[in-house]
């Protein structure tokens, strides 16, 4: 199975031309006149980044959504690239109806029938790895179903052994192989369709978005329905509104379409800096506006943490960016230690402000934000920035944020919007208040571990005699292994001597 799923990648690869991308290597340049003769009838008119995502596309779900994790690797791919794979869609037919049904008997135990008072056996959206049916508790309430694609687990442990062997082909025949890291980028592919197979897990996210959010005026999450959760199937209430794209039904409905895109952006950064927790998955087909104006977040598979380390430097960043103080943010990076300690910071803040300057020459909304931090990390890279899973997922989502609030105000100045709220969260971390919300989080702390302090100094203290102790035994230990061998070399050498005095006498 596995050499026939090899032949057609190799066989789609070639029919595309992907051989363009491996073939500049001066090992193996000779085949690529080979190729183009005994490949003559191919049209390669199309841009390569075009067939690219044609023969991923070609490929099958599991590579499309491998493209879709390129396109947000922009910190390694080039522009054309990313722009490109961006455009993928997980869209997939959906299975049939008796395989839903099987997958719900296995996950109770039971028929649906006895689960639910109604199920909908067309499936409203449908994926790569699950979809989605509406269905009705018996006490009324309305869920929405997500049903692990069956099958699905081995499919993706192949593909992935797949891509892994073409990893390391890429780095053997590619110049630029070794720096694009496919090893470390096909791990990260695997760990995020690992969580996404386990839907107790996109559970427990949503949970958790929906506590942080409760009561909140901006936006509202589905609960979940723990007593019908399990591995493969996961339920949920069912959230009714209308898909952000639809601008024109939203500007009927009379919402306030500006006042909805400023809302977008205090969402992302409560997220990000009040909780350190945030949706990574905010395209347009993940969101809903509720009749009441609140967005509607669906679909928890892909979610991004950030430290209390990660949300002070980044926002240290962000400050130093809007007031252009570029030496900031050079020292922000070296002190956070995304780049190397040993880093001039001389050289890298030219290197930013020759990034930043002609960005400011135009007006603060046209800007991109998220194109911004993404030149930062790219510029960053020539420093030996080794650039963090969750901050590439905090620039995709920033991207993301950014096309929904321009698509629902052209007028949107992130900046305006955006810098109140990292100046009053910086107050809130650094100045007074920061200092009493610290000493409530570590009181309960410190009130267990007073009265455990003279213990533990004594362990300590103890620990420390019995290291000195064995300290000195290794010492002994060696002083005599030497003596050992110097009264060995001693007696080789008189027996020696013996020896040969008795030969001489003899």
């Amino acid at each position: 199975m596995r050499l026939f799923r090899l032949a057609k990648i190799i066989a789609v690869s070639l029919r595309f031309g992907l051989d363009e991308f491996i073939l500049g290597h001066e090992r193996v340049r000779a085949l690529r006149w080979l190729l183009t003769f005994l490949l003559f009838w191919r049209r390669l008119e199309a841009p390569r980044a075009v067939r690219l995502r044609l023969a991923l596309e070609a490929l099958g779900p599991i590579f499309v959504k491998f493209g879709q994790l390129l396109s947000t690797r922009r910190d390694l791919l080039p522009a054309d690239i990313a722009d490109e794979l961006a455009r993928l869609q997980d869209q997939v037919p959906p299975f049939a109806p008796e395989l839903a049904y099987a997958a719900l008997a296995r996950a109770y135990g039971r028929p649906e029938r006895e689960v639910f008072a109604e199920f909908d056996p067309v499936a409203i959206a449908s994926a790569s790895v699950a979809q989605v049916h509406f269905a009705r508790l018996h006490d009324g309430r309305e869920v929405a179903i997500k049903i692990l694609r069956p099958g699905i687990a081995p499919i993706i442990q192949h593909d992935v052994a797949l891509l892994d062997a073409a990893a390391s082909l890429i780095e053997f025949l590619w110049t630029d192989g070794k720096r694009l890291r496919p090893h470390e980028v096909v791990a990260e592919f695997a760990k995020h369709l690992d969580d996404e197979l386990d839907l107790m897990r996109e559970a427990a996210n949503a949970s958790q978005l929906r506590r942080n959010f409760r009561n909140s005026p901006l936006l509202l999450v589905p609960e979940i329905h723990w007593d019908y959760c399990a591995t493969e199937v996961m339920v949920m209430q069912r959230m009714h509104g209308t898909p952000i794209s639809h601008i024109a039904s939203l500007r009927e409905q009379g919402l306030d379409l500006k006042q909805l895109s400023r809302a977008g952006v205090e969402i992302f950064f409560t997220q990000v800096f009040r909780d350190g927790f945030f949706h990574a998955d905010m395209h347009p087909g993940n969101i809903l506006v509720a009749p009441s104006g609140h967005y509607v977040a669906l679909d928890f598979g892909i979610m991004g943490t950030l430290t209390a380390l990660d949300k002070h430097y980044l926002a240290q960043n962000f400050l130093a960016f809007f007031r252009r103080d570029y030496r900031r943010v050079a020292e922000v990076h070296v002190e956070s230690g995304w780049v190397p300690k040993d880093t001039r910071i001389d050289d890298f803040e030219t290197a930013i402000r020759a990034v930043c300057e002609p960005i400011f020459a135009r007006p603060l909304k046209d800007i991109s934000f998220g194109r911004v931090l993404l030149r930062l990390f790219q510029t960053a890279r020539r420093f030996n920035m080794q650039v963090q899973p969750q901050l590439v997922l905090l620039q995709k989502t920033l991207l993301n944020i950014e096309g929904l609030g321009r698509e629902l105000d052209p007028e949107l100045d992130l900046w305006v919007t955006a810098k109140p709220y990292l100046e009053r969260w910086m107050s809130e971390q650094i100045g007074w208040r920061g200092l009493l919300e610290q000493i409530r989080t570590e009181a309960p702390y410190w009130s267990t571990l007073l009265p455990q302090l003279p213990r533990l100094v004594e362990r300590f203290l103890g620990n420390e005699r019995a290291e000195r102790l064995q300290q000195e035994l290794r010492e002994l230990a060696e002083e005599n292994r030497q003596q050992n061998t110097l009264l060995a070399i001693i007696a080789v050498s008189l027996t020696a001597i013996a020896g040969l005095l008795l030969c001489l006498v003899l």
